[in-house]
């Protein structure tokens, strides 16, 4: 599938189309560089919401 890709969670890796069981990545995203950026995405949705909390 082109223009499918994922974030692999085991590999720590941006992958394209076939790959891992989806239960091990996370994903589709349209672009590569999407893939690679939702970790730090994840980070800082997460310290927003901490932040939040903390109040």
């Amino acid at each position: 599938m082109t223009g499918d890709w994922w974030f692999n969670l085991r590999t720590q890796t941006v992958e394209q189309g076939e790959g891992d069981p989806n239960s091990e990545r996370l994903g589709p995203y349209g672009t590569e560089a999407e893939a690679a950026g939702v970790l730090e995405r994840m980070r800082k949705r997460n310290e927003a919401i901490d932040a939040e909390d903390d109040d």
